[in-house]
């Protein structure tokens, strides 16, 4: 132990924002899983409760290309400081309308909208942020442990938020939320110094700022093809998210409480797998880390989902499916961050958000309306006798299964040609 927090030296301020970033974020996500167990009690729909990450992910896609631009010109202190206090405003929004009985889906359509603006600009001040927080040598175990908060967060929010909202109710969660928040803004004001790098061409214009960002990636085909590569993984992790609340709350041994402790069992997944690349050196290839973690992933939890009949079926697939997922993550992110000069980092991850991230709204509407209005009625209409009603069940819930099978042989699709592609491997060479 007293090695590895010496191998942490220079690291002190990164570790305060990070913490405390992780605390905040863990209370938006118990609000926000507790507000999709909201809305699919209001309209039991599929497409329903996937409206609320296309809200949010909308703005995110449409704006993040000259998000960049402001990332790398602003204060990073202040530009962060102000995005968490509007969530914060949203947030008490949304109490406000619960306490007077007036909270309908649509507020929450309009409030995610939102949020998802301010993140618009806060995604890519924040990893720009961490570049210059972070000693080179130490991008490894940074990408390590920002996918250990990362873990942490997908594990506890379902298991909190459902204690929380069974216990307390729907406003003691939302309490929570703005608690962790102002301890994050408090720290970052009080404690956290960012030093500032100041961008080439600072006086030039959003758009052709957008365009320097899209001209390197041009120029960089290894990252560019990464990124198009986790688009198409986007896509497919978008219908799975999408499906699954319709499917698990909707089956035989289903409900809230086995949505929660999917999730659960996805977090103690990634946090074992966080924890095993915070500890371990980097590797050879971190691209070969990359294709294989996806190809594993894509090609065990949704075809367990597909075939399973109970939780248990339910939860081997989630932990297969999730236990390299941070080992991916942490590679794409050290290679992103050494590939990429500080100076364009913000526009050079602007234009990476709108390329890799335009694939989630479209892949929230496509499952949800898969699942609506092709798979279930489908489902619904064949015998009882036929070959898919043996192998994936019966009434409200297949067709949510029907679709999983589907997405399965969609992703390992996606992963086998991605892997013949030669400028991935170039970025080895560099």
């Amino acid at each position: 132990m007293k090695k590895y927090f010496s191998s942490l030296a220079g690291l002190k301020i990164f570790l305060i924002l990070w913490s405390t970033q992780a605390l905040s974020a863990l209370g938006s996500a118990m609000t926000s899983f507790a507000l999709v167990i909201w809305s699919y009690q209001q309209q039991g729909s599929a497409l329903t409760t996937a409206g609320l990450s296309i809200a949010s992910y909308a703005p995110y896609v449409l704006l993040s290309m000259f998000a960049g631009s402001l990332a790398d010109r602003w204060d990073k202190k202040k530009t962060m400081i102000v995005c968490d206090l509007f969530a914060a405003l949203t947030t008490v929004a949304v109490l406000v309308l619960l306490r007077t009985g007036r909270l309908e889906v649509w507020h929450l359509y309009a409030i995610n909208a939102l949020n998802g603006l301010m993140n618009t600009i806060q995604q890519p001040v924040s990893e720009v942020t961490i570049t210059l927080l972070t000693p080179k040598e130490q991008a490894q175990r940074v990408a390590g442990l920002r996918s250990l908060s990362g873990s942490l967060v997908t594990l506890l929010s379902p298991v909190l938020a459902t204690a929380v909202l069974m216990l307390l109710g729907l406003e003691a969660v939302i309490a929570f939320d703005l608690a962790t928040c102002a301890v994050a803004v408090g720290c970052l004001l009080l404690f956290i110094r960012i030093p500032e790098k100041r961008a080439a061409e600072e006086n030039s214009s959003l758009l052709h700022s957008a365009r320097e960002g899209l001209g390197w990636l041009r120029q960089n085909r290894g990252v560019l093809d990464m990124i198009l590569f986790l688009a198409a993984i986007n896509l497919i992790a978008s219908v799975y998210n999408a499906a699954l609340p319709a499917m698990v709350l909707s089956r035989p041994g289903g409900g809230e409480t086995a949505l929660g402790l999917l999730q659960t069992v996805t977090g103690i997944a990634n946090l074992v797998g966080s924890l095993l690349v915070t500890a371990l050196p980097a590797p050879k290839s971190r691209v070969r880390v990359i294709c294989n973690s996806l190809l594993f992933s894509m090609s065990t939890e949704n075809l367990l989902l597909a075939l399973g009949r109970h939780a248990g079926v339910w939860y081997t697939g989630s932990i297969l499916g999730w236990l390299f997922i941070p080992v991916m993550n942490a590679n794409l992110g050290a290679l992103m961050r050494l590939h990429i000069p500080v100076e364009l980092q913000g526009r050079v991850y602007a234009a990476r958000n709108t390329l890799q991230f335009f694939t989630i709204p479209v892949g929230y509407l496509l499952g949800g309306w898969l699942v609506d209005r092709v798979c279930e009625p489908f489902m619904a209409g064949l015998a009882a006798e036929s070959a898919l009603v043996r192998l994936l069940g019966s009434g409200k819930g297949s067709g949510a299964a029907l679709l999983f099978l589907i997405i399965a042989g969609a992703g390992v699709l996606v992963c086998l040609i991605f892997r013949r592609d030669k400028h991935l491997w170039q970025l080895e060479e560099e």
